[in-house]
């Protein structure tokens, strides 16, 4: 037989080895006097017999114990082979064939335990990359192509050949994955001119900082950024402890949305500072609330940076370290923990009935001389809701169940050993949800029509302007002001009218007072609670007045833009670029993901007809013997050439970024720390305490048991 190359004979052969149950592997050469390979032997995989290589137990490095794994040999000296011979018309020749095998074979559902059946291919390399961006790792990807291939011996690969991929890849990046990203995110500002990244060079060039943010970020980020919410979520994004920031507002949906992100090295005032003028530069104003932990050196960075912004404390934050901080006793009292939530999270009360209640709870429970409530109430102007509930907008950030979802929808996507070029395709595929979740709840205005719950006019008209997750906060406030709300007195004076509104869903208030008139340029209304001002969307008390006074037209200079349904452009969602596209040759995931839709379609199709689906099946089948023929021609790229085309082709240089130093964050907790009471009592509850041999009591044992020590003192006494 004649084979056009040397390639192309193996593969023929190992074809044939498959078939019967063994595997093949290349062999010894013979070249001519001219260096030209003259002879090639392709042997069976159990060829010869295993060496042991010879320890000299003697010698000073193998003076320890040399532990080796019993893992026994494959091979037994098995003598089938076939020679090639290079004829002069450079075409391969089979002239021997050694048939003979001195071992059994591998039975049929064996087969894919032999190496040569299993290897990690270009699909298997995408499905491990693609699940590896929303936090999956290999282990869990084998199973999972082992659920969609029908079973272990259809994946072609093992567990250990998927993690070694990952682990090939990740050596691979190595010292150079800050020049990686850093690289990845210059190519896609020129390719995006609208996105931005920064980044800071600190000592032996060792990446220090990393801010970016996208086009479609800025453009969302003028209508909607009148509040930004920086919050420190996740400690250990990566493997270098590096600290992630997210830069989160409020999208005209009421959910969170990322501007932009850093990466900080440290945890200084110098940090943060170079991060807020790189927010600032990126989008050319300050935010007028940012809200924060109780770092102290974010605290001096926000107020020479941002000067004009108000600083707030996430209550979060603050509200977990009160259960610590009074102790296991106070944290189960469920009178301290009711007194203080309505309190705290009360957004209605006035500041002075915030004090007054404040110093009777610290006086009940005997916690007038405690320093940390001492402390917090002196930033009680930070941090409780009664003290800016007349700002404008202030109530979008009262709650905490915002910095909640953001450390859960981030900690989702990342984790504390990945690498930097991973971390980054991680957000990415974030950023994906969070875009398609807006998305999804703009097709949910714009094509699903909410039910009215009363014949006023003015609903109708809400449902009209506003999206349809702030229509249902209004319809609320709407059905409140019909059923719940009722004016005790309406006095007028001049051209005003003021309306006492007695709320029922408000026991704690008495009276909510309302102030209405009517100008050449529409009507001017106020409320005393402030509702409008907090959350920038009309109370019930107001709705009430405007029933009461039959107004038919929806109050344009009360309607907020950033709540409307067209505030953002239906078009901003398309001009993304992902930061794992950028460079790479994406044709062929494209081809790629057409081809599985087609085939997915066709399968759908013709899932009722067993026959025509088989018919489907042998048209695919056909084309396989073509393809060896094409992939031996042809062959696909190595292994290093597609780790190139995911991370890029860097060869190092005294330039090049290299990556920070793992360094300890705050709040990473030490070894050796003092645990408050309350988690003490936790451990001590969790533990199963055995029990004394002597007394059969628990919290000891019998060397220390107080029975035992009485009775021998007894003894000694008698036996004197």
């Amino acid at each position: 037989m004649l084979f056009k190359s040397f390639d192309k004979t193996f593969a023929f052969y190992q074809r044939y080895a498959l078939a019967t149950g063994f595997s093949a592997r290349k062999n010894t050469s013979w070249k001519n006097v001219g260096g030209l390979v003259k002879i090639r032997y392709i042997v069976c995989s159990k060829e010869g017999f295993h060496v042991s290589k010879a320890i000299d137990s003697g010698s000073v490095e193998n003076s320890k114990k040399i532990v080796r794994r019993n893992r026994g040999s494959k091979r037994v000296g098995c003598n089938a082979h076939v020679k090639l011979l290079l004829e002069d018309n450079n075409m391969y020749k089979i002239y021997f064939f050694e048939e003979e095998h001195n071992h059994i074979f591998v039975e049929d559902e064996d087969i894919h335990f032999l190496p040569a059946a299993r290897s990690i291919d270009y699909v298997k390399e995408s499905f491990i990359s693609g699940l590896s961006t929303i936090n999956i790792g290999p282990v869990k990807a084998f199973n999972i192509m082992k659920t969609i291939y029908g079973g272990f011996g259809e994946v072609g690969a093992s567990k250990v050949y998927c993690k070694n991929y990952r682990r090939d890849l990740n050596l691979y990046i190595g010292e150079y994955d800050a020049e990686m990203v850093v690289r990845r995110l210059i190519r896609k500002k020129e390719c995006c001119p609208g996105f931005t990244c920064d980044y800071v060079i600190g000592e032996d060039r060792r990446l220090g900082g990393l801010f970016w943010a996208g086009e479609q970020s800025k453009k969302i980020i003028q209508c909607l950024v009148t509040y930004l919410v920086l919050m420190l979520l996740i400690n250990q994004t990566s493997k270098y402890d590096l600290v992630f920031v997210p830069f989160t507002g409020i999208d005209n949906h009421f959910r969170n949305v990322t501007f932009g992100g850093a990466l900080l090295g440290s945890e200084t005032a110098d940090s943060y500072r170079w991060l807020l003028r790189c927010f600032v530069n990126a989008f050319g104003s300050e935010p007028k609330v940012v809200v924060t932990d109780q770092d102290a050196a974010m605290k001096r960075a926000i107020k020479d940076v941002l000067p004009r912004s108000r600083h707030r404390l996430c209550m979060w934050h603050i509200w977990e370290k009160l259960k610590t901080k009074v102790g296991p006793v106070l944290s189960a009292n469920t009178d301290f923990n009711t007194r203080m939530s309505r309190v705290v999270w009360n957004d209605t009360i006035i500041p002075e009935d915030f004090e007054t209640e404040w110093h009777s709870i610290m006086s009940t429970f005997g916690l007038e001389n405690h320093e940390w409530l001492k402390d917090m109430y002196n930033l009680r102007f930070d941090w409780i809701p009664a003290y800016y509930h007349g700002e404008d907008l202030a109530g979008l950030m009262r709650t905490t169940s915002r910095c909640e979802s953001e450390n859960y929808f981030f900690g989702q996507i990342c984790n504390p050993r990945c690498t930097l070029v991973e971390f980054f395709t991680h957000f990415e595929t974030a950023m994906d949800i969070q875009r398609h979740e807006h998305r999804r709840n703009d097709h949910d205005t714009r094509y699903i029509e909410c039910k009215p719950w009363s014949d006023f006019v003015l609903e109708k008209q809400a449902s009209e302007i506003y999206t349809q997750t702030i229509f249902k906060d209004i319809q609320i406030e709407i059905d409140a002001a019909i059923t719940k709300c009722m004016s005790k007195s309406v006095d007028t004076v001049g051209d005003v009218q003021y309306f006492e509104i007695k709320d029922f869903r408000q026991p704690c208030t008495s009276f909510f007072k309302v102030q209405y008139s009517k100008e050449e340029d529409g009507l001017s209304i106020y409320c005393s609670c402030k509702r409008f001002e907090q959350f920038g969307i009309l109370c019930r008390h107001i709705f009430y007045v405007l029933r009461y006074e039959d107004i038919s037209e929806f109050p344009r200079r009360y309607v907020h833009r950033r709540w409307t349904r067209d505030v953002v452009s239906m078009g901003s969602n398309h001009s993304n670029i992902r930061f794992d596209e950028i460079g790479r040759n994406s044709e062929i995931d494209k081809v790629y993901r057409e081809i599985v839709v087609a085939n997915e379609y066709v399968v759908n199709r013709l899932v009722g007809d067993l026959d025509e689906l088989c018919r489907y099946k042998d048209h695919i089948k056909s084309y396989i013997d073509k393809a060896d023929e094409v992939m031996v021609a042809a062959p696909p790229p190595t292994r290093k050439e597609r780790f190139a085309d995911i991370g890029g082709n860097i060869e190092k240089s005294d330039s090049m970024i290299r990556v920070p130093i793992k360094t300890r964050t705050k709040g990473c907790g030490v070894q050796k720390r003092i645990k408050s009471n309350r988690e003490i009592a936790i451990q001590k509850s969790s533990k199963i305490q055995k029990s004394c041999r002597v007394c059969g009591g628990k919290g000891h044992n019998s060397r220390t048991c107080k029975d035992k020590v009485s009775s021998n003192a007894i003894g000694s006494i008698n036996g004197m």
